[in-house]
């Protein structure tokens, strides 16, 4: 009898195990990014010819303590699945134990180089970028429509701007705008500044001493030509261009172009400022496009806001992007499975199917086309993300998130001012130096 259960259960266990997907892939839990995936899984399941042990099958770990469970499975040599997420900030934590991937000829139509970028490291993929993410500046239209026509107030303009940057500077569409003409507005539309102003504040910045609020601020000194590191690999933080992003905000915050509590300031206080309509601009994540426009959840700015990319400077216009992804675990057990699944998922069918399941990809121009009507969102993620993104040099690296806080750390001691402005460069410099070794 005992020899019988037993034999009953090892044939149990042979079905239920050939009835398993074969190939794995472990994925972001909750939220578009979940529901996306579980889309195109299917789709990919569903295919005609479909072999069985090319079927995959997702899992999920919880979100919080994600990455660093993920590190330390994959240190370990896991072969619980195949595929795994990564995030721009952290592919240097995990490409020591992943396998880098070669890209089909056509994936150049699908993404575009800044956007493959968010994958890469030491200059090898190590993944397909599915979700993006990236910076708007936003603002009141109702506002820029009467300042552009409105004498009076191009005068005050022209005298504000006269006084803090040494030249009457005349308004411009925010298209145009530098970061000179992002600041002049701001300190127009200040009551603190200019008792005409319909707005309490100019604009609303995101000061806490958070990660996340270096990745807004760094638009500003990109555009001056600022980086991480050289070609040579030097840490070239305390440079001309980190020096003016640092003291354009300082002039704002002391001028009182932004609430004076914005040095406890992230994504939701900043939204929340801007959705009163006492805020004229605002740089914010891209995903809160969605939440101001909404008519319920913000009435009262919900008709009135612009986006456009963020100013420009003397190098350009850029936008800090970073993006989740999928890559191949170098221990997987099913390599060939993995890679067609990640191949089919680079092609513009896929992407497309992605991208209409809730996702959040930047695409190419012809992508985009095809999804404008369902995803109008969409269309200017990609053209921003394709025309204007960066990755600074090491912000894919092992220590990436423990540089952005070091600078959230030491800038927000400058815009405090517990610090200057040269002790905090100092210290981010110094500081990086040995996160960079």
């Amino acid at each position: 009898m005992k020899a019988y259960r037993l034999m009953c259960w090892l044939i149990v266990c042979a079905v239920a195990l050939s009835s398993r997907a074969q190939v794995t892939v472990l994925g972001w839990p909750g939220g578009p990014e979940e529901t996306a995936l579980r889309a195109v899984v299917e789709q990919y399941n569903s295919q005609d010819g479909m072999a069985e042990s090319d079927q995959v099958e997702l899992i999920f770990f919880n979100r919080d303590g994600f990455f660093d469970k993920l590190q330390a499975d994959l240190a370990a040599g896991t072969q619980e699945f195949d595929i795994n997420l990564i995030a721009t900030y952290a592919i240097g934590r995990y490409a020591p134990f992943m396998q880098p991937i070669d890209l089909p000829e056509d994936t150049a139509g699908v993404f575009s180089d800044q956007v493959l970028s968010t994958m890469q490291f030491e200059g090898a993929q190590y993944g397909i970028p599915t979700d993006l993410s990236l910076h708007f500046m936003y603002y009141r239209q109702d506002l820029i429509d009467q300042l552009l026509s409105d004498e009076a107030w191009q005068t005050r303009y022209g005298e504000i701007s006269e006084s803090y940057f040494g030249t009457a500077m005349t308004p411009k569409m925010p298209d145009e705008w530098t970061w000179e003409d992002y600041a002049a507005t701001a300190l127009f539309f200040t009551r603190e500044v200019n008792d005409l102003s319909p707005t309490r504040y100019g604009t609303v910045l995101q000061l806490k001493n958070l990660l996340f609020n270096m990745m807004v601020w760094h638009s500003l000194p990109r555009s001056f030509g600022g980086d991480w590191r050289s070609a040579e690999g030097d840490i070239t933080i305390d440079s001309d261009a980190f020096r003016i992003g640092l003291e354009l905000y300082k002039t704002l915050y002391d001028a009182g172009a932004t609430p004076r509590d914005s040095l406890s300031y992230e994504y939701a206080e900043a939204n929340a400022a801007f959705g009163s309509s006492q805020v004229a601009t605002m740089l914010q994540w891209n995903a809160a496009a969605g939440e101001l426009t909404d008519p319920e959840a913000n009435p009262a700015v919900a008709e009135l806001v612009g986006t456009t990319a963020p100013p420009s400077g003397p190098e350009g216009r850029f936008t800090h992007i970073h993006g989740l992804g999928l890559g191949l675990n170098a221990q997987a057990p099913n390599p060939e499975g993995a890679e067609k699944f990640l191949m089919w998922l680079a092609s513009g069918a896929a992407i497309e199917a992605y991208a209409l399941a809730g996702g959040s990809p930047a695409l190419q121009p012809d992508i985009l086309d095809a999804i404008a009507a369902d995803r109008p969102d969409l269309v200017q993620l990609g053209n921003v993300a394709g025309n204007y993104g960066f990755v600074m040099d090491g912000g894919t690296s092992a220590r990436a998130l423990d540089i952005y806080e070091l600078q959230a750390r030491e800038f927000t001691g400058y815009w405090s001012g517990t610090q200057s402005l040269d002790e905090a460069l100092a210290s981010v410099a110094e500081g990086m130096a040995e996160l960079l070794e």
